[in-house]
C-alpha cells in the first residue's frame, strides 16, 4: 500500500509544477465526461417527464388511434397506413355499447388564433366531450367545465388553459364570462383550467388548449370526424376484453393496419426504448470527446518521458526496477485523466441541480460510475504506452541522454 501511496505522491508533486499543463490536459477528459453525464441525466429527466405526464392521465384508459402505431416489438411503427382525422361518431356509439366500458371520448384538436380584449394568441381547439376532464383528471381551476347537456345542445361555450386565460385577461379569475373568438366564431368562457404543463420538448402545450363540446365543434370539424377516441374500461382487469372488443367493432369498417388499440402502458414502454436507443447513440458521439481527451493525455505522457529521461536513468542506477518506471508513469496518466473526470462530474452535477427547478434531469449512481470508471480506463489505455516506452529506457543511455 505504501508503494502505490509514494507513487502517487510523486505523481501529484509533478502535477503541483506543471499546473498550467496538467489543467489543460485534463480539459479535454472534463468536457467528455460532462457531455456524457449530461447527456445521460438529461435522457433520464426526459423518461421521468413523460411518466409524469402519463401519470397525470386517469386510470384504465385505452386509446384508439389511426394506423398502425406499434410494432410487434413494442416500439412505434413506421408504416401508418392513416394520416389525420378517421373515426366518426358512429363508431363512437357502437364502442359505448361494450358492457365493460365505462365511457368512451371522442378528440378532434385543430390550432387556432384565440382572440379576446384586443389580444390574438395561438391556442389548440379541443373538441371533445364532458368525460374528456375525467380521462385527463383536469379540473377547473375557475368557473366549471361543460357537461353532458352542453355537449347535446351544442352550446357555443368553452374552457381555457391557465396559459391562455394570463395573456388574453390578465386575471385568470376575471376570464368567466367573457368572450373568446375562435376561428371567427364567438365562444363563451366557462371555466379556466387547472395548470396541466407541457408545451416543452416538443410536446403539446396543454395549458393552451382550448376544450369546446364536439357537436359544437362540427363548426370547425365539417367532416364530423376525429383522430382520436379515449376509452376507460371499468377496472383493470377489463382492459385486456375492452381491447378486443373494440378491435372486433372497428374491423367492421377498416383493415387491422388502419387502427390501433392501445393503453398507455404501451405507448410509454415505446416511447421509453426510443429514448434508450436515441440516449446510446448520443452517448456513443459525446464519447468521441473522450477519445480526443485520450488521445491529449497520450501526447502529454510522452512530452513528460521526453523531459525526464535522465531522471528516469539515475532512479534506474540507484535500484529502480523496470515495474517501478512503469507504474510510476502509468500512475501518473491515470490520476491525470481521474483528475479531468472528477472535475467533469462535479461541472455536471452544478448543471443538474441549476435545472432540476424547470426539468426532472438527475445523476444516477450508473452515470458516476460511468465517469469515474471511463476516465480510470483511458488514463490506464492511452497511458499505458508512454509508461513502457519510460521503463523500457536503457539506464546508461538515460544518464548520458542531454
Amino acid at each position: 500500500m505504501n508503494y502505490f501511496s509514494n507513487i502517487l505522491k510523486s505523481a501529484l508533486i509533478d502535477f503541483g509544477k506543471n499546473k498550467g499543463r496538467t489543467i489543460l490536459t485534463s480539459l479535454g477528459i472534463l468536457i467528455g465526461v460532462l457531455s456524457v453525464v449530461l447527456l445521460i441525466s438529461f435522457g433520464l429527466g426526459l423518461k421521468e417527464y413523460i411518466k409524469q405526464q402519463f401519470n397525470s392521465l386517469g386510470t384504465n384508459l385505452v386509446y384508439l388511434l389511426p394506423g398502425s402505431v406499434l410494432s410487434r416489438g413494442g416500439g412505434f411503427s413506421n408504416s401508418s397506413a392513416t394520416i389525420g382525422p378517421t373515426f366518426e361518431e358512429r363508431d363512437l356509439v357502437a364502442i359505448k355499447r361494450i358492457p365493460e366500458v365505462v365511457y368512451a371520448v371522442p378528440v378532434y384538436s385543430k390550432s387556432v388564433e384565440v382572440e379576446a380584449n384586443g389580444k390574438s394568441e395561438a391556442g389548440t381547439i379541443y373538441s371533445t366531450s364532458n368525460e374528456f376532464f375525467d380521462s385527463r383528471n383536469i379540473k377547473a381551476e375557475y368557473g366549471e367545465v361543460f357537461s353532458v347537456s352542453d355537449v347535446q345542445k351544442r352550446d357555443k361555450i368553452a374552457v381555457i388553459g391557465p396559459k391562455l386565460a394570463e395573456k388574453l385577461f390578465v386575471n385568470k379569475a376575471l376570464s368567466v364570462g367573457k368572450q373568446v373568438r375562435l376561428s371567427g366564431q364567438i365562444f363563451r368562457v366557462i371555466g379556466v383550467a387547472e395548470s396541466k404543463g407541457g408545451g416543452g420538448l416538443g410536446g403539446p402545450d396543454f395549458d393552451s388548449f382550448v376544450y369546446i363540446p364536439y357537436k359544437t365543434g362540427y363548426i370547425f370539424n365539417t367532416d364530423k370526424k376525429f383522430s382520436t377516441f379515449i376509452i376507460k374500461a371499468q377496472s383493470a382487469e377489463d382492459i385486456p376484453k375492452v381491447k378486443e372488443e373494440i378491435s372486433n367493432v372497428m374491423l367492421k369498417r377498416f383493415k387491422d393496419d388502419e387502427f390501433s388499440v392501445v393503453e398507455s402502458t404501451e405507448i410509454l414502454n415505446a416511447i421509453g426504448s426510443i429514448f434508450n436507443i436515441l440516449n446510446v447513440v448520443l452517448v456513443a458521439i459525446a464519447a468521441i470527446s473522450l477519445v480526443v481527451g485520450g488521445i491529449g493525455i497520450l501526447n502529454i505522457m510522452y512530452v513528460t518521458v521526453s523531459e525526464r529521461i535522465k531522471e528516469i536513468g539515475i532512479r534506474r542506477a540507484l535500484g529502480a526496477r523496470r515495474n517501478d518506471i512503469l507504474w510510476q508513469f502509468l500512475m501518473e496518466a491515470v490520476v491525470l485523466s481521474l483528475f479531468g473526470g472528477i472535475a467533469g462530474l462535479a461541472l455536471a452535477a452544478v448543471i443538474v441541480a441549476l435545472i432540476q427547478t424547470i426539468f426532472p434531469a438527475y445523476i444516477s449512481i450508473e452515470a458516476v460510475a460511468l465517469a469515474v470508471g471511463t476516465s480510470s480506463a483511458i488514463g490506464v489505455i492511452f497511458g499505458v504506452f508512454p509508461a513502457k516506452k519510460a521503463a523500457d529506457l536503457s539506464p546508461i543511455d538515460a544518464i548520458r541522454y542531454e
